[in-house]
C-alpha cells in the first residue's frame, strides 16, 4: 500500500510535544506505514533527541516537503531563527513556534501535499501571548479549512466520544445548547462514525444536559425540550441507531458506555473527564468533519515532566496509528462510493410485478 504522508507538528517547544514525537518514531514501525514530516526545526528536535537519547532515532533535514525523502523520517525547518528554549515554561516563542508550524502544515495540507496531520501539544497561555486568537486547535483548523462544523472527537480502544459544544465556559452553556447545534453535531458524528470508522449502521447514546437528564423537567427544562425531540426525530428518520438523553453519572458508572458505537456529551468536561479517567494516555482526540484527517494526543503540554525523559508517548503512537487508519478507511469509503459495481450491489433488489 502507498505510504501515508503525515505531517507532524512540532507543539510548544517547551512542552513534551517534541519528546513524545521522538519517542513515537524511534523503533521505525510506523515508517512501514507512513511518511512522517516533522513541522519544527531540526535544531529544536536534536535538542530534544539528546534529551531522550536514543540513537535510533535519525532524520533528515528539509527546506520543504516537496523535498522529503519516503523512507525516512523529515524534519521541515519552519524557521531559521536561533531559538531560546525554556523547558517547563510558558513563554510567547512557545507559542510563536508552534503557530508558525501548525500554519505551514495547514498550508501543505490545503495543497494537496499531506494526507493527514497530527499536532503535538500547545499552551493556551503561550499561544494567547502570541497573539493566537483561538481557543484550541480545533476552533482554528475549523477556520483554517473554512469548514463551518466540525466536531471534537476523543477516540480510544473502548470509546469513540464527541462533543455538542467545545471551549465554553460553563456558565454559558445554555446559551450554546440549542436544536440546530445537536442536531448539527449529531448528523456529524454519524457521518463520521459511516466514513471514517467504517460502521454502516452506528448505534449512538446522547447524554443529558442537566443532572439526571433533567429529572423529567424537576432539573432544567433542555433535556425534555430540546435533547429528547431531537432522538425521537433521529429515530424516525433510520440512519443511525440514536438513543438517549442518558444521565452523565450512571451512564459511565454503570458501564453503559461500553455498549454503543459512540458517545455525544453535551460539553466539554461531561464527557472528558470519564474519557480520560478511562483511556488517559491511550486516547487520541480528533476533529471530524474536515477535509484532511486531524488527530492529537490525548495530553497537553506538561511542562512538569519537560526535559526529564519521563513522558510516555503511548498517546502520539496512537495519534499517528489512528491517523493512518482513518486515511485508509476514507480511501476505501471514497472507492466503494465511485465503484458502481459496489453501488450496484448495495442497491436493493426490486421485486418483478
Amino acid at each position: 500500500m502507498q505510504k501515508i504522508k503525515l505531517g507532524i507538528t512540532i507543539g510548544d517547544i517547551n512542552g513534551i510535544g517534541p519528546e513524545v514525537i521522538i519517542k513515537a518514531l524511534s523503533d521505525g514501525h510506523l515508517l512501514k506505514y507512513c511518511v512522517p514530516v516533522i513541522y519544527g526545526s531540526s535544531k529544536i528536535i536534536a535538542y530534544h533527541k539528546n534529551i531522550v537519547g536514543d540513537p535510533n532515532f535519525r532524520f533528515s533535514s528539509v527546506d520543504s516537503v516537496s523535498n522529503i525523502s519516503y523512507h525516512k523520517i523529515n524534519v521541515v525547518n519552519c524557521w531559521n531563527d536561533n531559538v531560546n528554549i525554556n523547558l517547563g515554561q510558558v513563554t510567547e516563542d512557545g507559542g510563536k513556534f508552534a503557530q508558525i508550524a501548525l500554519e505551514q502544515a495547514i498550508n501543505d495540507a490545503i495543497n494537496g501535499q499531506l494526507d493527514a496531520i497530527v499536532t503535538a501539544p500547545i499552551n493556551k497561555k503561550a499561544m494567547s501571548l502570541a497573539g493566537f486568537q483561538y481557543p484550541g486547535h480545533t476552533e482554528f483548523l475549523s477556520d483554517r479549512f473554512n469548514v463551518k462544523n466540525t466536531l471534537m472527537m476523543m477516540v480510544s480502544d473502548t470509546m469513540k466520544l464527541g462533543l455538542a459544544t467545545n471551549h465554553v465556559p460553563v456558565f454559558k452553556l445554555s446559551e450554546h445548547i440549542n436544536k440546530e447545534v445537536i442536531v448539527r453535531k449529531l448528523q456529524l458524528l454519524e457521518k463520521t462514525l459511516k466514513v471514517d470508522f467504517g460502521i454502516e449502521k452506528p448505534v449512538i447514546a446522547v447524554l443529558g444536559l442537566n443532572p439526571h437528564a433533567g429529572d423529567n423537567g424537576a432539573i432544567g427544562e433542555e433535556d425534555e425540550k430540546i435533547i429528547r425531540p431531537i432522538i425521537i426525530e433521529s429515530k424516525k428518520k433510520g440512519n443511525a441507531i440514536v438513543m438517549g438523553p442518558y444521565p452523565a453519572d450512571g451512564f459511565f458508572g454503570s458501564g453503559q458506555f461500553r455498549k454503543p458505537d459512540a458517545v455525544l456529551a453535551m460539553y466539554h468536561d461531561q464527557g472528558l473527564i470519564p474519557f480520560k479517567a478511562l483511556s488517559f494516555g491511550s486516547g487520541v482526540n480528533y476533529t471530524a468533519g474536515l477535509p484532511v484527517v486531524r488527530t492529537s494526543p490525548d495530553h497537553g503540554t506538561a511542562f512538569d515532566l519537560a526535559g526529564n525523559n519521563a513522558a510516555d508517548a503511548g498517546s502520539m503512537v496512537a495519534a499517528i496509528r489512528l491517523a493512518i487508519d482513518l486515511v485508509r478507511n476514507r480511501q476505501q469509503h471514497k472507492e466503494d462510493t465511485d465503484n458502481p459495481l459496489k453501488k450496484m450491489a448495495d442497491k436493493p433488489t426490486e421485486k418483478m410485478a
